[in-house]
């Protein structure tokens, strides 16, 4: 018996993305967004760089208040090696709160509140020895530095490449604090002198 014709089936492709295609997408789409909010992006440090600046200025109002009981002297441990030693004077007595002693920028642990943490880490450097009175043009604390050197201006103070030492902000600079309570920006290579007096011991946080 003679079958019935049957118009042949189109075997053109219907349309649409197979797949392979959308989990491409997907997976791009990801990465950008990782790359995006990520502690290392552009963007994010620059947000992390401002709230910086107000831990250091927290810290800086411990240490004010730390110095009219101790006739304009700061934290000073004689032997300190690292500046978490030193600072952890501060807690409890002058401050309950350790959250602006950890870069918010940084991969640093959250500090205990109203505990001392000489035997942990922290985020910033210490010029240990001096005082207030210092004046503006010295510096009191920073984002951990690539060394604790003395630095003359273009000299490298933070990490140029996003590794450690020195990169609290990943490659895009830190921040100084000084004795007027002054807080400023400078890029990886430094925009402005650091020098260090010869009572001043610069301490880095342990690594």
């Amino acid at each position: 018996m003679r079958q019935p014709f049957q118009r042949p089936v189109s075997r053109g492709f219907a349309p649409g993305f197979s797949i392979l295609e959308l989990f491409l997408v997907v997976v791009i789409i990801f990465v950008v967004f990782t790359l995006f909010i990520s502690a290392g992006s552009k963007s994010a440090q620059e947000k992390s760089l401002a709230a910086c600046q107000n831990h250091l200025q927290s810290m800086y109002a411990a240490m004010k208040t730390f110095a009219m009981d101790n006739r304009d002297a700061l934290p000073v441990i004689p032997e300190a090696k690292t500046s978490e030693v030193p600072l952890s004077l501060l807690v409890p007595k002058y401050t309950t709160g350790t959250e602006f002693f950890i870069c918010p920028g940084g991969q640093d642990k959250p500090l205990p509140d109203a505990q001392p943490f000489a035997d942990k880490k922290i985020s910033y450097a210490y010029y240990m020895g001096r005082t207030l009175s210092d004046g503006a043009e010295a510096a009191l604390a920073s984002d951990a530095q690539v060394d604790t050197a003395p630095k003359t201006t273009g000299q490298g103070v933070f990490s140029s490449d996003g590794k450690k030492p020195g990169n609290n902000h990943n490659k895009f600079g830190g921040n100084v604090l000084f004795c007027d309570g002054n807080v400023q920006y400078t890029p990886s290579r430094l925009a402005f002198p650091l020098p260090l007096a010869t009572n001043v011991v610069l301490l880095n946080p342990k690594p």
